[in-house]
């Protein structure tokens, strides 16, 4: 993965299986992390949100998520556009 470009749900939780695996083996994090090109960091916040779960559920996650924030844009432009017309009413 190239620096500044952000994995997909699917992948991250591949590359957490992968040091999962590694991990089992022996290595520690900082190696395994380090030679599935990612940071602690990133595995820690990733091992938060992505743990336990399966690539089919981190992709149906993301849509969710998706689907949420895109409904809360449409609830604000709604309540937006109800208080103008309340005003205009007063």
């Amino acid at each position: 993965m190239k620096r500044g470009q952000r994995p997909s749900a699917e992948q991250v939780v591949l590359m957490l299986r992968q040091i999962e695996v590694q991990t089992a083996q022996g290595k520690s994090i900082a190696v395994a992390c380090k030679e599935a090109n990612v940071s602690e960091q990133s595995y820690y916040r990733w091992r938060k949100e992505y743990g336990g779960l399966k690539v089919d559920q981190a992709k149906k996650m993301k849509d969710l998520e998706r689907e949420n924030a895109r409904l809360r844009r449409l609830v604000a432009d709604l309540s937006l556009e109800k208080q103008v017309l309340a005003d205009v009413a007063s």
